[in-house]
C-alpha cells in the first residue's frame, strides 16, 4: 500500500503555488496576494519559528486584526507544524492573559492595532512578542524577522491526528473552553463546506467578520483548499461590502444576520452590482423569517442559513431547499448525522423534541486541558457511537429538515457573537454591592439578542452606575444593554435560577 504521510491542507497550499503562481490567493485594500507570493509569504514565518525553537504541534497565539498579513501568519503557522491560537482583539487583557496561559503559548504575534492591549495583558517575559507593522522595546521585529526569513518550503508535515488550531470558544475569567480541531477536521471542514456551497477554484470569497472567529472560516479554508480567491475587509461595513462585492465579482460571502440587516438598511443596498453572489452564507444565530425574505428579494435568492456548533457539527439550509415550516435549519452537512436524544436519553422518534446531538468527520479532538468535559458533551448510542450534545432542543421533521426549539444551554447569540452568561456574572458579581446576580438575553431589533443583568443587591446601589462599572470591565462584545434591581429570583428546588421565567416576560412581548 502506498501512503502519502503529510499531505495536508498546507502541501494543498503549495501545489496551488507551484501551478498557478500568478493566480490571486488573497486581496485587502489595494493590495493583492498571488498564489506564488502567498507560498513565499507563508514559508517565511514557518521557518522563522522553526528557527526560534518552536517545535512540531506547539501553540503559537496570533492577536491581529484582519489584514493579509494576519492570512499569511495564521497559514505560516500551520506550514510550521504549530497549533495555531486565535485570539479575539475585543477581550480584556486579563482575558487575554488567561487564554494565553490555557494554551500554552510561548509565542504570539501582535498587529499594531493591538499592542497596547497585549502590553495591558502583561505576559510573563518568557512569552516571545513578535510585532508585526510596528517596532518597540519588548518586541521582536516581525517584519525585520520575516523579511530575512527564507522563503523555502519548510520541509514540515503533520499528520491528520495533529493539532490545526485551539479556538477559544469565549472570553472567560475562569477557565476557558478551546476547542481542539485537528488537520483531519479542518480539511473535511474545507472540502464539505465548499461542497454544499458551489465553490470552485473560480470563486471569490468575501471575509467580512473576524479572521479569529471559527465562522470566518467558511469563506477561508474552503477557497484556500480550492485555490480561489480570498477578499478580506479589514472592518465591515455594509456600503465596504457591497462595494467590494461589485468590484471583484465577489461570488461567495458569509454575512451573520446582524450584518444582513444593517445592509438591507443601508442606502448604498441597490447602487451596486452584486448579481455575482452565487453564495450568500449566514450563520451564527437564525435569520428571522421577515429578514430572510428581504435579504431574498433585495440582495440574492442564493441564500444558505447554518446551523452548528464550534465543536463539530452543522446543518445547512439551502436555496432549493423547500421545508414545510419556515423555521427549519436544514440537514446535516456533507460528513455529519445527528440524532435527537430525550431526558431519558433514548433517541427521539421523527417529531419528538429533545437534544440535539451530532457526530462525523468535522468534530474537534477535544475541550484543551478539560478532559472532565470531554465526556460530559458525549452521548453514545447502542452501538458505543459518539456524538456531541449541543446543548440546543429540536426536532427533525418528516422531510429531515432539523428545527430548533429552544436553547437548553444559557448561551446568548448577540450580533453573531456567543456570549455565556456565566463570564459576565463572574465580573458583576465581584462588585461589593452585589449579593446576587443572573443575566438573561432580551430582544433586540439589531443585534437579535443582547444582555440584560438582573442583580440582588446589598444595600442601595446606583443602577445606572452599576452597570457603568460592569461594562467597563467587559470586552466590548459582551457588554450589557441594561441592568435592574431585583429582590429574588425564582428558583428550583435545588435553587437553580429559573432563567426561562425571567426571559418570558421580554420574549413574549416580542412575538
Amino acid at each position: 500500500m502506498i501512503e502519502t504521510p503529510g499531505f495536508g491542507m498546507a502541501s494543498v497550499w503549495a501545489a496551488h503555488a507551484r501551478f498557478a503562481p500568478d493566480r490571486i490567493a488573497a486581496i485587502c485594500g489595494d493590495r493583492s496576494l498571488t498564489w506564488g507570493a502567498f507560498d513565499r509569504a507563508t514559508n517565511r514565518v514557518a521557518n522563522t519559528l522553526l528557527a526560534m525553537g518552536v517545535t512540531h504541534d506547539e501553540p503559537v497565539a496570533l492577536v491581529m486584526t484582519n489584514s493579509i498579513e494576519m492570512l499569511e501568519v495564521m497559514c505560516g503557522v500551520v506550514k510550521a507544524g504549530a497549533c495555531m491560537v486565535p485570539i479575539s482583539g475585543l477581550l480584556t487583557p486579563p482575558q487575554i492573559a488567561t487564554m494565553m496561559a490555557d494554551s500554552g503559548a510561548k509565542t504570539v504575534f501582535v498587529s499594531a492595532g493591538n499592542r497596547a492591549l497585549v502590553e495591558a495583558a502583561e505576559l510573563p517575559g518568557t512569552v516571545k512578542r513578535i510585532a508585526i507593522g510596528f517596532t518597540g522595546d519588548g518586541w521582536d521585529a516581525g517584519d525585520a524577522l520575516l523579511a530575512a526569513a527564507p522563503d523555502s518550503d519548510p520541509g514540515v508535515r503533520s499528520r491528520p491526528e495533529d493539532r490545526f488550531n485551539i479556538i477559544y470558544s469565549s472570553g472567560t475569567t475562569g477557565l476557558p473552553k478551546g476547542i481542539v480541531q485537528s488537520h483531519g477536521a479542518r480539511t473535511h471542514f474545507a472540502w464539505s463546506n465548499a461542497l454544499e456551497l458551489s465553490m470552485s477554484r473560480e470563486s471569490v470569497a468575501l471575509v467580512t467578520t473576524a479572521l479569529y472567529s471559527n465562522g470566518t472560516m467558511f469563506m477561508v479554508l474552503p477557497p484556500l483548499l480550492l485555490g480561489a480567491t480570498v477578499v478580506i475587509m479589514e472592518q465591515f461595513s455594509a456600503a465596504g461590502a457591497l462595494a467590494l462585492i461589485e468590484r471583484h465579482k465577489v461570488t461567495h460571502a458569509f454575512m451573520v444576520p446582524t450584518q444582513c440587516i444593517v445592509t438591507l438598511d443601508d442606502p448604498a443596498l441597490g447602487k451596486h452590482d452584486i448579481s455575482s453572489l452565487q453564495s450568500l452564507l449566514s450563520a451564527g444565530s437564525s435569520l428571522r423569517p421577515d429578514t430572510r425574505e428581504a435579504v431574498i428579494a433585495r440582495m440574492t435568492p442564493h441564500v444558505y442559513e447554518l446551523y452548528g456548533f464550534s465543536e463539530g457539527f452543522a446543518t445547512m439550509r439551502k436555496p432549493s431547499d423547500a421545508p414545510a415550516r419556515p423555521g427549519a435549519v436544514g440537514r446535516p452537512v456533507i460528513g455529519f448525522d445527528l440524532r435527537i436524544v430525550g431526558g431519558d436519553d433514548r433517541e427521539c422518534a421523527r417529531g419528538e423534541v429533545g437534544e440535539i446531538v451530532g457526530h462525523g468527520l468535522g468534530v474537534m479532538a477535544g475541550y484543551h486541558n478539560r478532559p472532565d468535559l470531554d465526556e460530559a458533551i458525549l452521548w453514545r448510542d447502542p452501538s458505543g457511537a459518539a456524538y456531541l450534545r449541543s446543548g440546543d432542543l429540536g426536532y427533525v421533521d418528516e422531510q429531515g429538515f432539523l428545527h430548533i426549539v429552544d436553547r437548553k444551554k444559557d448561551m446568548i447569540l448577540s450580533g453573531g457573537f456567543n456570549i455565556f452568561p456565566a463570564d459576565l456574572e463572574a465580573v458583576i458579581g465581584e462588585h461589593p454591592e452585589v449579593q446576587d446576580v443572573t443575566v438573561i438575553g432580551i430582544p433586540h431589533p439589531k443585534w437579535g439578542e443582547t444582555p440584560l443583568a438582573l442583580v440582588i443587591p446589598r444595600g442601595a446601589p446606583d443602577p445606572d452606575a452599576l452597570l457603568a462599572w460592569a461594562n467597563a470591565r467587559l470586552a466590548r462584545t459582551q457588554r450589557l444593554a441594561g441592568l435592574e434591581l431585583r429582590t429574588a429570583f425564582p428558583r428550583n428546588a435545588l435553587g437553580k435560577v429559573l432563567k426561562r421565567e425571567l426571559r418570558a416576560p421580554w420574549w413574549d412581548k416580542s412575538q
